[in-house]
């Protein structure tokens, strides 16, 4: 008898087991796309590098030797930067507070896609998208949701972290009950607008009384340059729109503009910068800015170092600026977890795994690579 007590209790505790391990099985994979940043200055030279090989997100002539010439020739700088904001970028941590509490969220309001676990892949430096996808179909999840950390879109930055995709799989047998879908764009978001407007109104309070009423809000977005706005890259009209969504929820009350930063090279870029801007309005005789982060969900090197050092701090200073704050990025903002957690599950609800807007290349475009990363995606993201 206490042979069978034992075999029935060794039963029980395996199916106890079992039933907690099926539980913790990853039903819904979310796969944060980003381009990422270095977490220590070791890491600088090789993100360069695979910035300045990608021709997703730059075309330069003799790309294959200038690209490396340009990365290396550049490290030393940038590691100069990063040590400057204590010797990493913070994306990743960043990205995955992120991305917890929003599959927390999630196996709340979606119970019938959790569980739910996110994933990082950057474009740039570990973890790269590559290996990020070796560990989702490790997990064997039934479901797999391509989530764009870029809210507005755009060839170089959304389309690069889509292309290294279809790259991944040329060389591999795409896992035929795999459903995969994907989130593109989501720049009005009206949940990021409250975000967005609420990070602003959290500096408009630390001004002084006496100077709110000259406050002018600059929006500054990475910049693109004027060849691929001419092909017809969606991502200016998308931060606009974005602009202007977060102005409404602010009843207009304050002047602002939309200015441009991080430009690298020679060659035309859109305009007007930031730094430029900046310099205008003090000329105009405007003394008090807030500086906004639009395309950025997360703080890393442009908001850290270009926007808080170069231009609040050491141009603030060179121009006699009497008050210049920048907002904070979204971060783990409870409203922009909320926006991401809702972005999702109405994703997952809708069962649209492709929107033709995506599908839709530029006017100009001639990247067959594009083209065919388009026609894979059309392929293989199917309802099911």
């Amino acid at each position: 008898m206490k042979m069978f007590s034992s075999l029935k209790h060794l039963s029980r505790s395996t199916s106890d087991l079992t039933s907690r391990f099926i539980s913790s099985q990853v039903k819904t994979a979310v796969v944060m796309l980003n381009m990422g940043g270095p977490q220590h200055v070791d890491q600088v030279h090789g993100y360069l590098h695979r910035i300045m090989t990608d021709r997703d997100m730059m075309q330069l002539p003799f790309q294959n030797t200038l690209g490396p010439y340009i990365a290396k020739r550049r490290t030393s700088e940038v590691q100069k930067k990063y040590a400057e904001i204590g010797g990493g970028s913070p994306i990743l941590k960043w990205t995955n507070i992120q991305g917890e509490l929003m599959c927390a969220k999630l196996d709340k309001i979606s119970p019938s896609t959790a569980p739910h676990k996110h994933y990082v892949a950057f474009r740039y430096v570990e973890p790269l998208t590559e290996s990020t996808f070796e560990q989702v179909q490790k997990d064997g999840a039934d479901r797999v949701v391509l989530f764009s950390q870029y809210p507005q879109y755009s060839c170089a930055t959304s389309g690069s972290s889509f292309n290294a995709i279809y790259s991944y799989f040329q060389n591999k047998t795409f896992p035929e009950n795999l459903k995969l879908s994907i989130i593109d764009r989501w720049a009005t978001h009206p949940l990021l607008i409250k975000a967005i407007g609420s990070r602003i109104s959290d500096e408009i309070k630390k001004f002084p009384e006496s100077d709110r009423d000259d406050i002018v809000i600059l929006f500054s977005a990475h910049s693109l340059p004027l060849k691929a706005v001419n092909r017809g890259d969606a991502y200016p009209s998308e931060v606009s729109s974005t602009v202007h969504a977060v102005m409404e929820e602010l009843g207009y009350a304050y002047p602002y503009a939309l200015v441009w930063q991080s430009k690298v090279g020679p060659l035309p870029w859109l305009g007007p910068f930031t730094d430029d801007a900046l310099k205008g309005y003090v000329k105009q005789g405007k003394k008090n800015f807030i500086l906004v982060p639009i395309a950025f969900v997360n703080e890393h090197i442009e908001t850290l170092h270009e926007l808080d050092i170069e231009y609040c701090k050491e141009l603030g200073e060179e121009l006699g600026v009497k008050n210049i704050r920048r907002a904070a990025a979204p971060n783990d903002h409870s409203l922009f977890i909320d926006a991401i957690a809702d972005i999702v599950s109405q994703h997952l609800r809708e069962n649209k795994p492709v929107s033709p807007k995506f599908l839709l290349r530029c006017a100009h475009c001639i990247s067959s690579r594009c083209y065919d990363s388009k026609q894979w995606f059309s392929s293989v993201c199917k309802s099911k």
